[in-house]
């Protein structure tokens, strides 16, 4: 079993421009640091072909975004602090919806009930009483996603390693 999940890569000027979370969080890597539009979870292996193939059946135009502010996730009890995308052409949400739709058709993927929010992990909690102190300044940064892809999940000790198993350049417009 391996752990998959799908995601919008950001370019990195933006990577390195993203604020550090600060306080008691615990730091995303740098190169770790995306736009997640599916999580699988744990998944046989020979499904790692089967998404690809439905993530790039999926691809359509993202357009411009932007940097916009940091949040905590979920409001209430916290466990990430991320930073929001605007996203006003709502090629991203498109995207997004596609890719669920094309995975859940392939029987990969439940799609979450809830909106989904175009946003970037910045920080974890380290404990169960996270969420305290200010939040960052985000500089605002303006962007053209340039891909999306397919990841494993390395899980072990200190943070979560990501490894692209698949890539796919999202067509312009």
């Amino acid at each position: 079993m391996i752990r998959l999940f799908v995601a919008l890569d950001l370019p990195e000027d933006v990577r390195d421009r993203l604020p550090p979370p600060g306080g008691d969080w615990r730091a995303v890597p740098r190169e770790s640091l995306h736009v997640t539009l599916a999580f699988l979870g744990s998944r046989p292996e020979e499904d790692a072909a089967v998404a690809a193939q439905a993530v790039a059946g999926a691809l359509a135009p993202v357009g411009e975004m932007a940097t916009a502010r940091a949040i905590v996730l979920p409001p209430r009890r916290p466990r990430v602090m991320a930073v929001e995308l605007e996203d006003p052409s709502r090629g991203c949400v498109a995207l997004q919806a596609g890719v669920a739709g094309a995975l859940a058709a392939a029987g990969l993927y439940e799609p979450e009930r809830r909106r989904w929010l175009p946003h970037v992990t910045i920080g974890r909690a380290r404990g169960p009483a996270a969420g305290g102190g200010a939040l960052p300044a985000v500089p605002r940064v303006e962007f053209r996603p340039p891909s999306v892809s397919l990841y494993r999940s390395h899980l072990g000790r200190g943070p979560a390693r990501y490894e692209a198993l698949a890539s796919f350049e999202l067509p312009p417009g």
